[in-house]
């Protein structure tokens, strides 16, 4: 099944660790890639992931962090190298065998980034093994694509505290 979560709204990466506790608890096997956050930004999820659940729940940040953004000066280059070799590490879990869900979490802010492509994206779709779920989150998934999932969702901001100025907080954003 491919599951798409995509909007300017929060939860898109929750929601997907969540779907993944979900399937763990039915006893499946996941793996979680993220395209763009990076291990140099920890976050609340990073250590109760690993603590929790181990091998079990294969968790991967192989981004460099925010693109162009909040002080970014790394060349794109840089980040596109960290999203095709991700992107790489994310296909061969899906064709492994080893995983029951894969979770590529950001795909669509990197396709939107340019550092993967649509073709990328439309082989690793037509490749996902029948027996496996595939979630892929991020803003701007493009229609074409929302159009072939089998499940999805779109995360609508209609208010949140950095609209007036607030910072973003552990434990809720990160």
């Amino acid at each position: 099944m491919l599951i798409i979560i995509t909007g300017n709204g929060k939860g898109k990466t929750t929601s997907s660790i969540g779907q993944g506790i979900r399937a763990l608890g039915q006893g499946k096997r996941v793996a979680m890639f993220q395209f763009i956050k990076s291990k140099t930004y920890p976050s609340g999820e990073d250590e109760i992931l690993k603590k929790k659940f181990g091998k079990k729940f294969l968790y991967v940040k192989g981004g460099k962090g925010f693109v162009g953004i909040l002080g970014d000066k790394l060349p794109k280059s840089v980040h596109k190298k960290a999203a095709q070799d991700t992107f790489e590490k994310g296909r061969r879990a899906m064709q492994g065998g080893k995983y029951d869900l894969v979770i590529l979490d950001e795909l669509w802010v990197a396709l939107y980034l340019k550092l993967l492509t649509k073709a990328q994206v439309q082989k690793l779709i037509k490749s996902i093994p029948e027996d496996m779920d595939v979630i892929l989150t991020g803003r701007y998934a493009p229609k074409e694509f929302i159009n072939q999932a089998d499940l999805a969702t779109e995360c609508k901001e209609i208010k949140h505290p950095y609209q007036k100025g607030t910072r973003a907080r552990k434990g809720v954003e990160y």
